[in-house]
């Protein structure tokens, strides 16, 4: 028996050596995707920024593909788990106006996932373009439509747009606070902190009804949507844990 729980405890710690190892290694492709971008950043410059052999890299990853994408799911799993903490930590952080709030503020911590949702080609490349078209992204649109026909079914929302228009109008409001930030004079320059809240103002100027995302059914709505947030975590953790075992 012993010898069995001395065995389990070298397991144990063999797995948590192996994830740390992990870790670092994603940790330098990250330093060197932002730095160089995507196309530019090899698997010899990742196992010299990582302080790993090149074959390290590949007992974990079989591809540099394989590397980025594991890559991406971490960032997006600790994006949600970013976005869950700033909502559970605000009263009005279930509400819409304070989901995309702190939507914002989560995206602007995370400039890899900033530069997918951009689409922007220096930093991330070919990579955008898996990033966008992969099913985990359809899954989290597919999660906030359910959402947003809740809001719409008790007339949370405007219902005298359809809901496509309605996704188009989110996704033109939330991308374009990102994308006119370079283009704006430095003294129009907005800090993350008001770019987040004006950006979460012009949508709940855009779709919601005067008073309506502080009723008791809409708090319902957006508890359902952290649910989802849950389960969306939950997998992303485990498809994360098994790129890392």
């Amino acid at each position: 028996m012993a010898e069995l729980s001395r065995e389990a405890g070298l397991e144990e710690q063999e797995q948590s050596r192996r994830e740390a190892r992990a870790h670092r290694i994603l940790d330098a492709a990250a330093t060197l995707i932002l730095r160089w971008g995507y196309n530019k950043t090899t698997i010899e410059d990742i196992s010299r920024e990582a302080g790993v052999a090149k074959g390290t890299i590949y007992l974990h990853w079989k591809t540099r593909e394989d590397l980025f994408g594991a890559l991406m799911k971490r960032e997006k799993m600790v994006l949600t788990e970013d976005v869950q903490q700033r909502v559970a930590q605000d009263p009005e952080g279930q509400t819409l106006r304070g989901l995309f709030r702190h939507s914002a503020l989560a995206l602007l911590k995370r400039p890899l996932l900033k530069a997918v949702l951009l689409r922007d080609m220096d930093v991330i490349g070919k990579l955008v373009h898996r990033e966008h078209s992969s099913e985990l992204y359809q899954e989290k649109l597919q999660g906030f439509i359910v959402y947003l026909e809740y809001l719409r079914e008790h007339r949370l929302v405007r219902t005298d747009m359809s809901m496509f228009a309605q996704v188009y109008t989110l996704s033109a409001i939330f991308m374009g606070f990102f994308l006119i930030a370079p283009l704006m004079p430095e003294e129009y320059m907005l800090s993350d902190e008001e770019l987040a809240r004006w950006l979460a103002e012009a949508v709940q100027r855009a779709l919601v009804l005067n008073g309506a995302d502080m009723s008791d059914e809409a708090r319902v709505a957006s508890h359902a949507f952290g649910q989802y947030l849950d389960r969306d975590r939950a997998a992303s953790q485990q498809m994360f844990q098994q790129e890392v075992e």
